[in-house]
């Protein structure tokens, strides 16, 4: 479970990438909204996915409540999901 769960935070990092990166400099630089729609709406299927994978993944491994916090609050930034995948990378091995 803990392989699906880092392919989600992937997924979810790179439409978070994609949205911020891509899409908003279009709407807010150029005028043209028509990509926000589809990250977005890519963007809010990946986190909610990534959200009940990084459940499903770290209840089986015990997770302290600190690497619950950090799992969530690495899909909130970009990058972090990126950042965090070492450490939920170790999560398995402990």
């Amino acid at each position: 479970m803990m392989t699906l769960f880092r392919r989600i935070a992937l997924v979810e990092g790179v439409t978070t990438l994609l949205l911020f990166l891509v899409a908003m400099p279009l709407k807010y630089g150029l005028g043209w909204d028509g990509l926000i729609r589809h990250f977005g709406m890519a963007h809010g299927v990946a986190f909610i996915a990534y959200v009940i994978a990084m459940a499903a993944a770290f209840a089986p491994v015990r997770v302290r409540p600190l690497g619950w916090l950090r799992g969530l609050a690495a899909a909130l930034f970009p990058f972090g999901t990126f950042l965090n995948d070492r450490w939920v990378a170790r999560q398995v091995t402990a």
